[in-house]
């Protein structure tokens, strides 16, 4: 398996953990999309894309977030979140894809973050646009894997 290309989507604040979304593809055949770039304690990362875990009202069903005190439809008190992390914090979300092991984890790695790093010093251009901006209707070409890197 190859990535063949990857996007980036810088995201503005500063203040926040969350620097850029991303979308990688593999082998010129199969998109996963909202991969996002995080700062973690030994600089950015690739957090794999996931979505809010929910749990259903005891009284009338409805679907709710984990952390919501009360039911969006009928109003009763929810209970607290069963599920939860290793170190006890409440498990929030749910990766909708991830590597199997920790070489394909390094992999994406070693091929987004230097991407990343380029759409970094890209944004610093005048002129520049994202690979993610609208041009007349269509999205600018994104720049593929093994050039972004100067690699052949």
């Amino acid at each position: 398996m190859e990535i063949t290309e990857v996007r980036i989507r810088l995201v503005d604040d500063g203040r926040e953990k969350l620097h850029a979304f991303c979308v990688i593809t593999l082998d010129n055949s199969f998109v996963i999309h909202d991969l996002k770039i995080i700062e973690g304690p030994n600089g950015p990362f690739v957090s794999m894309p996931s979505r809010k875990l929910t749990t259903n009202c005891q009284r009338c069903g409805m679907k709710n977030a984990l952390r919501s005190a009360f039911c969006n439809k009928c109003g009763s008190r929810q209970e607290e979140p069963v599920m939860k992390h290793q170190d006890g914090r409440p498990k929030l979300y749910a990766d909708v894809a991830h590597p199997i092991n920790s070489a394909c984890r390094q992999m994406i790695q070693e091929c987004v973050i230097p991407v990343y790093e380029n759409e970094l010093k890209r944004a610093k251009l005048p002129g520049y646009v994202s690979g993610f901006d609208h041009h007349d209707g269509e999205i600018a070409p994104p720049v593929p894997h093994g050039e972004a890197l100067n690699r052949d």
